[in-house]
């Protein structure tokens, strides 16, 4: 330090530069920080490679990789050189000596300061605007695949005559280029600009010409530029005209030309492209006329035309022209809306029969007669019946069903039967200790299917099980049972090492197992352990020793996110189910393929058409795509999630799809033709619930034919509001095997209901046949009502239930106590030419917490009953007794009598609930002896049940409490294996 005064100097202390050793401890942390950087990015894409690689679809990964790596390049380097010798150029065109002026003096200095960095300014400029683009443009990658790989429809649009495929693939890449194209102009002319006035090219406040000629011509030509790509603009905007969309006559998100867009839009768009054009040649003359006047009166020209033109004469002819006379100006279009929207939902096919609503048949036993023939009416709801499946068949507690169960079909004896189906997965919030090994290394999969008749319950209500118990036995036959991969699987799990798996518990204990498929990541790599300890933060995946060779991580587990990872180009339906199949649990995936390009379609947001009464009350049955706007959806892929192995398979299923031929060309080897498709698959597939609600939303307006008839209003419908709860929101649609009036035998079809807009009686029934494999697949049959008699919609039907004088009393009796009233599925099954209505009562109280079945709701022509069983109601109904609706079955009953109609029945049941609940609390307490003692009354009370039930000459059916040969029940009142004590 410099002397001060004062006396001699002292010891001189260096102050500013660290020691050696702090600089290398500083350098150390910067290295150690960059590389550690470095490799979070790395583990990030090493972990997606690795999960690629693992379920044999590495090409789709290498693709979108090699694909916005290619367009972050391409268009990165194009736009940091559009923006960089624009610099370069202006830099080159300053002119030699700057004026003597304030203004100039001011810039020297920032002109002085940034000389010595000129390069590195240019460099990071134009690195940084390049970085921006570059990862903008990555993100096009679909919109390059589908142009570069587009299939044409064999369709032309009806006013440019180009194939449907223009508007799909190629439309959708030339706009891209187009506002890139505007970016990069926009980008140079403000670099060009700052640039020029930096270095005396363009002045503000400086005496003399405001731009030199070298200024005044680099910056015409970038505005002609602009000019020129505004011309190429408005020559797209004419083609955009037919995938357009509006709001027309009450109708969202119309699409395509109408009166005033074919004959003002269209004719603007082509005079503003010459003006524009015209404009464009007059900046660009600028370069030998060094004068702004001419481009500039050009440019107010067409901004003046565009208003004109563009905006006030469109405004004219729809005021004078198109209002007065809107019928016959806008039919000839509103034709071209309607067929093509039909095309492209897939709903052109769909057959529109009047129908009666009201029976013609006097015959009441003929009538009777005919309703085991006309549908298999199903009165176990898959929506509520979930809990029920929950105590009975859960089995432990770290065992879950999903809230919603499925339908499916099982053959029985030659016959199909509508079977209630769930795969018992596993659930980490029951496990009895949680920890990090046991939530990822201990408890790892779920076990076995239990599936239940659809059609029929057991003399208390519970379901009629086909497959149950653990291990599950039953129809289903010998399958692997464990489920490693499901809709409730969301964490991963590190299996196949040296630590053993709880596999399932019997009387004889707990048993384990280890891993033995091929699915996952092995760990056994250090470098993956590293990878997948960074990318999922756990570290102790580097160093556990619960890890060792075998150790395989699974991940990605639902089948959704499986099918959405591998097959990123599809929509995934909202809904997985599964099926057994060739001894597997296979989850099926229904997939689809999409645009919102098609021309004249109109367009429909998925979200909101795919919503209805159980997306918005359970979180686990997802809507498609929240805000994705499509105007074309075909159902093209099947896919296959095997449950052990998470093995995903594509099949080809709609052969004729462009979009999927596109997709197939872009990813080759990925999707599977359609004729793989085993025969014991296509007996599970069906026709997918999201788009039946898409396209029974179009059809609500669609329907119609003639533009008459669309324009006036008359025959638009709605989808009416689910009666059963108070969600406010669309009924869903249900599965159901039924035959319409033109067919001769039962399908298995998925049906709905319209009402009237703001009314709430019956408009018409739509059903789809939903069995795959049949020539009738996919046929949309809709029974239109006449609007000259009033029909009882779903709503009407359910407030005449609760408005009955003795139905109401019924149900305030099974209210009675705790208990709680649970309407399911409200079905309507067409016959005879009137509607018959079927609704299940479910009632959840007393010591039960789960939903049984008590009552049945039926109503035809006028006439409604609420009995015991199904049968019992259509015999009241119909004034008639017939056959039942599902024969007995090995001492089944279709639908068995409430308990609390047998009072010995109820008080034996009631008797060996408390039974069980004190063997549960001796369980807790260790109680050995008291245990012994509850178990022999649980015994004692459910022969007694047994025996009343007999002797009512109602015998029980095979689920739940089935007995055992000898009077020995086969498992308690909850459904689950009567325990015993362990030493």
């Amino acid at each position: 330090m410099p002397d001060r005064g004062g006396g001699p100097s002292g010891p001189r202390i260096r102050v500013g530069r660290p020691s050696r050793r702090v600089r290398t401890l500083l350098m150390t942390l910067g290295v150690l920080a960059v590389l550690g950087m470095a490799f979070t990015m790395f583990a990030g894409f090493w972990t997606d490679w690795l999960w690629y690689r693992s379920v044999n679809y590495s090409s789709v990964f290498t693709t979108t990789l090699w694909t916005k790596i290619g367009l972050f390049f391409v268009f990165g380097v194009l736009m940091a050189l559009a923006v960089g010798f624009n610099i370069w150029l202006a830099h080159r065109l300053r002119p030699p000596l700057s004026a003597m002026s304030m203004e100039q003096q001011n810039l020297d200095r920032y002109r002085m300061g940034i000389a010595p960095y000129k390069k590195w300014l240019l460099f990071g400029i134009t690195a940084l605007v390049g970085l921006i683009a570059g990862a903008s443009a990555s993100g096009q990658w679909r919109t390059w695949l589908m142009w570069v790989n587009g299939v044409p429809f064999g369709q032309k649009d009806p006013q440019f005559k180009l194939d449907v495929s223009f508007y799909a693939f190629d439309l959708p890449w030339y706009r891209f280029l187009l506002g890139f194209g505007f970016a990069a102009a926009i980008l140079s002319v403000i670099a060009a600009a700052l640039t020029h006035y930096l270095y005396g090219g363009l002045r503000v406040t400086s005496p003399g010409a405001r731009a030199t000629a070298a200024a005044t011509g680099h910056l015409s030509v970038l505005i002609g530029v602009f000019v020129a790509l505004k011309a190429v603009a408005y020559w797209l905007d004419r083609y955009g005209l037919a995938v357009k969309s509006s709001d027309f006559r009450a109708t969202d998100n119309w699409t395509g030309l109408r009166y005033v867009d074919a004959n003002a839009y269209l004719p603007a768009k082509t005079i503003l492209f010459c003006i524009a054009v015209i404009c464009a040649l007059l900046f660009f003359a600028t370069i030998w006329r060094r004068t702004w006047q001419l481009p500039v009166i050009g440019f107010g020209l067409m901004v003046l035309s565009a208003i004109l033109i563009g905006g006030l004469y469109p405004a004219i002819v729809q005021k004078f022209q198109v209002q007065p006379n809107e019928q016959a100006k806008e039919a000839p279009y509103v034709e071209k809306n309607l067929e093509a929207t039909r095309q492209a939902y897939g709903i052109d096919g769909t057959k529109v029969t009047d129908y009666s609503g009201t029976g013609n048949t006097e015959d009441k036993t003929k009538l009777r007669d005919d309703v085991g023939a006309t549908a298999s009416i199903r009165i176990m709801d898959p929506n509520i019946v979930s809990p029920t499946f929950q105590q009975l068949q859960q089995i432990r507690n770290y065992y879950a069903f999903p809230e919603n169960l499925d339908v499916d079909r099982y053959a029985k004896d030659g016959k199909d039967q509508d079977t209630v189906i769930g795969l018992r997965e596993i659930n980490l919030a029951g496990i009895p200790k949680k920890n990090w090994i046991n939530n990822h290394f201990r408890y790892t999969h779920g076990y076995g299917v239990v599936a239940a008749k659809g059609t029929s319950a057991d003399a208390q209500g519970r379901p009629n099980f086909t497959e149950s118990n653990l291990p599950s036995k039953g129809d289903l036959g010998t399958y692997e049972q464990r489920v490693y991969y499901g809709e409730k699987t969301t964490t991963y799990s590190i299996v196949g090492g040296p630590q053993k798996e709880i596999d399932y518990s019997d009387d004889n204990g707990e048993k384990t197992t280890s891993y033995k498929g091929d699915s996952g990541v092995n760990l056994s790599n250090p470098v993956n352990r590293a990878a997948y300890a960074v990318a999922f933060g756990e570290p102790q995946i580097l160093y556990s020793g619960a890890i060792g060779d075998g150790s395989r991580i699974l991940y990605n587990r639902t089948p959704k996110e499986r099918v959405e990872a591998v097959a990123p180009w599809l929509t995934i339906d909202g809904d997985a189910y599964p099926a057994v199949v060739d001894g597997r649990i296979q989850w099926i995936v229904d997939a689809y393929t999409t645009t919102n390009g098609y021309p004249y379609s109109s367009r429909t947001t998925l979200g909101d058409t795919t919503a209805d009464s159980l997306t918005a009350t359970n979180d686990n049955r997802a809507v498609v795509a929240q805000q994705n706007q499509v105007n074309y959806i075909r159902n093209s892929v099947k896919a296959t999630v095997d449950a052990y192995t998470g093995k995903v398979k594509l099949f080809q299923w709609d052969t004729k799809d462009p979009v999927l031929k596109t997709w197939m060309k872009a990813f080759p080897n990925t999707v599977e033709p359609k004729s793989d498709i085993s025969k014991s698959l296509m007996d599970h597939l069906r026709y997918p619930q999201d788009l039946f609600k898409v396209q029974r939303e179009l059809l609500t307006r669609y329907h119609v034919k003639d533009a008459t008839t669309f324009l006036s209003g008359s025959e638009v419908w709605q989808v009416p509001d689910d009666p059963t709860n108070r969600s406010g929101s669309a009924v869903p649609p249900y599965y159901l095997s039924m035959k319409m009036p033109d067919q001769q035998a039962q399908s298995f079809s998925l049906t709905t209901t319209f009402t009237p807009t703001g009314r709430d009686n019956l408009s018409a029934f739509m059903a789809v046949d939903a069995e795959a494999g049949t020539s009738d697949y996919g046929k949309i049959r809709i029974l239109k009502l006449p609007t000259n008699t009033t029909v009882n919609g779903p709503k009407q039907v359910q407030s005449q239930f609760n408005s009955q004088e003795d139905i109401a009393e019924s149900i305030r009796l099974l209210r009675g106590g705790d208990s709680e009233v649970e309407y399911g599925n409200l079905l309507t099954v067409p016959l005879d030419g009137g509607l018959l209505y079927v609704e299940p009562v479910y009632v959840r109280g007393g010591g039960l917490k789960y939903p049984l079945l008590r009552k049945v709701l039926v109503t035809y022509g006028g006439q409604t009953a609420f009995e015991n069983t199904l049968d019992e109601a259509l015999n009241k109904v119909f004034g008639a007794d017939g056959p039942a609706t599902e024969p007995p079955d090995d001492g089944d009953t279709t639908t068995p009598p409430p308990t609390s109609d047998n009072p010995t029945v109820q008080q034996a049941l009631q008797d060996a609930q408390k039974a069980f609940d004190a063997g549960q609390e001796a369980l807790k307490k260790n109680d050995w002896e008291a245990y012994g003692k509850a178990q022999k009354d649980l015994e004692d009370a459910l022969r007694r049940a047994e025996d009343a039930q007999a002797e009512a000459s109602r015998p029980g059916g095979a689920g739940g409490g089935e007995s055992k040969p000898g009077g020995k029940p086969s498992s308690s009142p909850s459904g689950s294996p009567s325990p015993k004590p362990s030493s």
